[in-house]
């Protein structure tokens, strides 16, 4: 039996039930040069993004740290083949970007889910756009994000992190070999954010696909991240390029927080983000 509405909305599900889509590791990424210039109101030009090189191998799980404004978003979007750069390449799983990428699927920080249909026809939304409904695959990927029993529900019925997770099972819906992901826990409570971290990497552990992470929070890079890269200010460029030395699968995050080597981490990522020297 369902569950009632209010407790829908107030109870978070139990975690990660369920098989990974597949054991793909993903498409790399390769950037060189990249440049992208967007039109001022008096004509002239503002320039984003400034000669941003970076190679991102396939399976690697990566995160875009900086402060606002400095071009992460921009530099996201051009790799998603939403933004056209001004110079420079972009490289998806090998092929030359040129025009929309269709190796990637894409999680905003926005709520984009339709709110006047359920859960399933939300996850159900991009295998009707490519003409294969699959009704019995929508609602394993709805288990394997923790919501099996909560298909029927609309967005306005589920918490903001049981949402967060349809639109995870909807980007996973897509089958993409790199995911794209702009700051998409931003807006969530302290909890429940470290309750989607947790999530995303028990579904990232079980299939692990190409990642490129958009945040603001230099604790939330370092947990769910291999490589963590830190946008100068605007014109955005890479000024550090960090590993992240902590061992996968990362279990409790909780206690990951409390390790030596995430405290020194958090540490050095902090600094360079409050020097503007660093930034530069």
């Amino acid at each position: 039996m369902l569950p009632s509405a209010s407790e829908a909305t107030d109870t978070e599900p139990a975690g990660i039930t369920g098989t990974a889509p597949h054991s793909t590791a993903g498409a790399g990424v390769v950037a060189e040069g990249v440049r992208v210039d967007f039109p001022s109101p008096d004509g002239s030009t503002l320039r984003v993004l400034d000669g941003v090189t970076v190679t991102v191998p396939p399976g690697q799980f990566v995160s875009l740290l900086g402060p606002s404004g400095c071009g992460k978003s921009t530099f996201l979007n051009a790799v998603a083949g939403l933004v056209p750069t001004s110079g420079g390449t972009i490289t998806v799983g090998g092929q030359q970007l040129d025009g929309l990428n269709r190796h990637a699927g894409y999680m905003f920080q926005e709520d984009t889910l339709l709110p006047w249909t359920s859960a399933l026809d939300n996850v159900l939304l991009p295998m009707r756009a490519a003409g294969k409904p699959d009704v019995a695959e929508a609602e394993r990927l709805l288990e394997l994000v923790g919501l099996s029993g909560f298909s029927r529900r609309r967005p306005g019925e589920l918490s903001g992190g049981m949402r967060k997770r349809v639109q995870f099972a909807r980007l996973l819906a897509q089958d993409p070999d790199l995911i794209l992901m702009d700051e998409p826990f931003g807006a969530l409570d302290a909890l429940t954010k470290i309750v989607m971290q947790q999530e995303l990497l028990r579904v990232w552990d079980l299939a692990p696909r190409t990642v490129l992470f958009v945040t603001h929070d230099p604790g939330e890079a370092i947990l769910l991240s291999d490589r963590i890269l830190v946008f100068g200010s605007r014109p955005g460029r890479i000024v550090f390029d960090e590993q992240v030395g902590i061992d996968r699968p990362r279990g409790d995050l909780s206690q990951v927080m409390k390790r030596p080597d995430y405290r020194e981490l958090y540490d050095v990522l902090l600094h360079r983000l409050m020097s503007p020297e660093d930034l530069r």
